[in-house]
């Protein structure tokens, strides 16, 4: 991929991105770090292809060197590709880096009715690299049962070159149960009807004993009368 040293910095910057062109930084171990910038259309479409594990020729004013690409930067509104690094390294020299996980094929217990769970979708590995892989695949057709996995330890990788640096009992796959959704219970309490005192029942003390005597006076008076 062609790139050019970038004299552009700060919020100058967005006017680059305005004429379809990306920043990029150039570093790795024992060499001092370059600002570069690349077309975006070439750069994206690269990097949608080989991602963070695919090792790339990048030309710097005509050197060339080999990079992987790293830690891309996205727009937090619009997500178009921001600023990307671009890690040079040694082909002798043994690297540590992501390797995406790609699930191939179909599960039988998940064509049942069951629930295909993907716990992993990447893992970490240390290799040469020009041995790094661009990706590892998962074939989901042994997962022929619910409770069935794969972990770790049942990449197809070739270990004598590549280690991984995972747990080899870390789960990447499952399937599972689907989950059924119960219906709320409602207790008795809750769902009767609300009971209602009645007016007496509800009245304070005072005003019961004035009551009493407002039909006592009431009576009296009604004797009077007759």
């Amino acid at each position: 991929m062609e790139t050019q040293t970038r004299t552009v910095f700060g919020k100058k910057v967005k006017n680059l991105r305005l004429e379809g062109i990306t920043p990029a930084t150039v570093y790795g171990k024992g060499i001092e770090p370059v600002s570069d910038q690349a077309n975006t259309k070439e750069l994206v479409f690269l990097f949608d292809d080989v991602g963070e594990s695919g090792l790339v020729d990048l030309s710097i004013d005509g050197k060339v060197v080999p990079i992987l690409f790293k830690n891309p930067q996205y727009h937090p509104v619009l997500g178009d590709l921001i600023h990307i690094d671009c890690h040079q390294v040694n082909l002798k020299e043994k690297i540590t880096a992501t390797v995406p996980i790609e699930f191939i094929g179909e599960s039988m217990a998940v064509k049942l009715g069951n629930v295909l769970v993907e716990v992993l979708n990447e893992i970490e590995v240390e290799t040469l690299p020009t041995d790094l892989p661009e990706k590892v695949e998962v074939d989901l057709t042994v997962l022929e049962n619910v409770d069935s996995v794969v972990t770790v330890a049942d990449l197809k990788i070739d270990r004598a070159i590549i280690e991984v640096k995972n747990d080899p009992e870390q789960v990447i796959v499952k399937v599972e149960l689907p989950k059924v959704e119960e219906e709320p219970v409602v207790a008795a309490e809750e769902s009767a009807e609300p009971v209602v005192a009645p007016a007496m029942a509800q009245k304070t003390e005072e005003e019961k004993e004035a009551d009493a005597k407002a039909k006592a006076e009431e009576k009296a008076k009604e004797k009077e009368d007759k």
